[in-house]
């Protein structure tokens, strides 16, 4: 390991947080994992060389005014929401660049015993949950961007729901960054506690020219026993943001997380979407949709690693790639021994629509238990002139063809959405980032 340079030096960091009020335990951590980043190695990716990245951007923070209402967002973020009465909307937090700018929970979840706020107002509020949490299921001792996640952090969400409380409306977050020179890392934490249920939807927008600025987020979900949580993301951020994303869910028994990812972002992104089957009887279920356009550079891994009995995971993932987009797309099912009758599935595909693309589909499967079944299935290929020929041949034109033929690729996907918000988003990004 060699020394790094970092983006911040300890004093700084030191004086930021305690300018912020954080807590001395937070402050230390934030110490630690800035010295372990200047130790550590970027992580290795499959087939993809991150270092070569430009990862020099990581922006200073810069404490955001609060927002009065919503109206005074950017039409491109403002789209996004469902703007009340006077400019509101409940069950909503948005950060804008380094911090949380608008944050309202309705009262009716408030005295469920729900909690949903920024991360840095959880830090003051409910400190001892938030310290027995953070950083559990994402070490900061991993590799470079963990460790430099953990000492840069800021706004991010706290989502907390009490035993046995059934949120039955999404919770929303919505990170927009527009300003290059402002740090954008957020922190999202879940915890559900035993028997609880709830949905989560969050989308990364941005605005304007962003000099290479880097979003480095982690997202980190524990489900007690019997909890069920859906995590829904869609990020959309322009090319001149570097987009990495650490995702991680621990599942103890009988608990059930479901990802939906849309990876609709411009720029170079890496993307990984992990769930740890610790519980006997939890369930995994993974769907994520990505499309290349241009010189972009893709890497997403989807992993299940299975350590409970008779647990359950599957992982559907659709990549699209034009002009000369390179997609990495990795998917991993890990069955350690001792997780008997547990059960792993997963599929990637990969559809090329000109010769300059490039996609690789790496289904792994890690087997060290007998007693389980696990199976994959994997593709790469271009759009079948046959299939064009013969819509074509039924007074379809050429680009139509094309599109029906996509739509059709990335259909067992979408249709198997639950959130009709994110199944008529996902369809409206695709033709954008398509031009179709």
């Amino acid at each position: 390991m060699s020394t790094q340079t970092l983006p911040i030096d300890r004093v700084s960091l030191v004086e930021q947080s305690k300018a912020r009020k954080e807590p001395e335990w937070m402050t230390s951590l934030r110490e630690q994992a800035l010295e372990l980043a200047g130790t550590l190695d970027w992580p290795v990716l499959e087939k993809t060389r991150i270092d070569r990245w430009n990862l020099t951007s990581f922006g200073t923070y810069k404490k955001p005014d609060a927002l009065a209402t919503l109206e005074a967002l950017p039409e491109s973020a403002k789209s996004l929401l469902s703007v009340g009465g006077e400019g509101t909307q409940d069950n909503l937090i948005i950060q804008r660049n380094s911090g949380v700018v608008y944050s309202r929970l309705s009262d009716t979840l408030k005295q469920q015993g729900v909690i949903f706020s920024s991360l840095e107002e959880a830090l003051e509020t409910h400190g001892d949950l938030v310290k027995s949490h953070f950083m559990s299921v994402v070490g900061k001792e991993e590799n470079r961007l963990t460790a430099l996640h953990a000492a840069l952090w800021s706004g991010g969400v706290f989502l907390y729901v009490p035993k046995n409380v059934a949120v039955d409306v999404p919770v929303q977050a919505l990170f927009l960054t527009d300003d290059g020179e402002a740090s954008f890392s957020p922190h999202v934490l879940i915890v559900a506690e035993q028997h609880a249920s709830v949905t989560y939807v969050d989308n990364f927008v941005s605005e304007g020219s962003l000099n290479g600025l880097v979003q480095n987020g982690v997202v980190e979900i524990v489900a007690k026993p019997g909890a069920k949580v859906t995590f829904a993301s869609v990020h959309n951020l322009n090319e001149s943001v570097t987009d990495l994303t650490y995702r991680r869910a621990l599942l103890e028994n009988d608990a059930q997380i479901e990802w939906i990812v849309g990876e609709m972002h411009y720029g170079n992104a890496m993307s990984d979407t992990t769930s740890i089957l610790k519980g006997n009887g939890s369930n995994s279920d993974a769907k994520v949709i990505c499309v290349g356009t241009n010189d972009q550079k893709l890497n997403v891994t989807t992993r299940a690693v299975h350590f409970g009995k008779s647990s359950d995971s599957n992982m559907i993932t659709r990549a699209v790639m034009r002009d000369e987009a390179t997609a990495i797309i990795n998917g991993i099912t890990k069955i350690e021994h001792g997780a008997t009758k547990a059960n792993g599935e997963q599929t990637e595909k990969v559809l090329m629509l000109s010769p300059k693309s490039r996609g690789d589909a790496n289904p792994i499967l890690l087997i060290d238990e007998d007693d389980v079944t696990a199976g994959h299935a994997a593709s790469v290929g271009q759009v079948n002139p046959e299939q064009v020929y013969y819509l074509m041949s039924r007074g379809i034109s050429r680009e139509e063809a094309q599109r029906l033929i996509i739509y059709g690729f990335l259909d067992p996907v979408v249709t198997e959405i639950p959130l009709e918000q994110i199944r008529s988003q996902l369809q409206q990004l695709v033709e954008r980032k398509l031009g179709q």
